[in-house]
């Protein structure tokens, strides 16, 4: 098999490349291998959410973004775990950066 035909996986999700970085998270394009719909898929790494006492924060992120269904906010789709990430499956919007484009107008 040709390690690069490997795509590597987040649940249902098959993971792609990098659309934007933070501080505390790394943002992919993936797809979701049962519908083929592309989302955003949201990466923290728990030991430096810990590390700078972010928990509490990223709780309350979610918890906020699970009850919002508007169509002028980045809807949540799940969240999931492993060890040592948290994957944050949110829609994907194109159009780039919205600071950027606040900025320029």
């Amino acid at each position: 098999m040709n390690p690069s035909k490997i795509k590597r996986r987040v649940g249902k999700y098959e993971v792609g490349r990098t659309i934007g970085e933070g501080t505390f998270a790394k943002v992919k394009l993936a797809r979701n291998s049962e519908t083929g719909e592309h989302v955003a898929l949201k990466i923290l790494d728990k030991d430096k959410v810990l590390k700078h006492k972010m928990a509490e924060q990223i709780k309350r992120e979610v918890a906020t973004m699970k009850l919002i269904k508007h169509p002028n906010v980045v809807r949540l789709y799940e969240v999931m775990g492993s060890k040592t990430k948290i994957y944050i499956i949110l829609e994907y919007v194109t159009g780039g950066e919205l600071f950027d484009k606040i900025v320029s107008h």
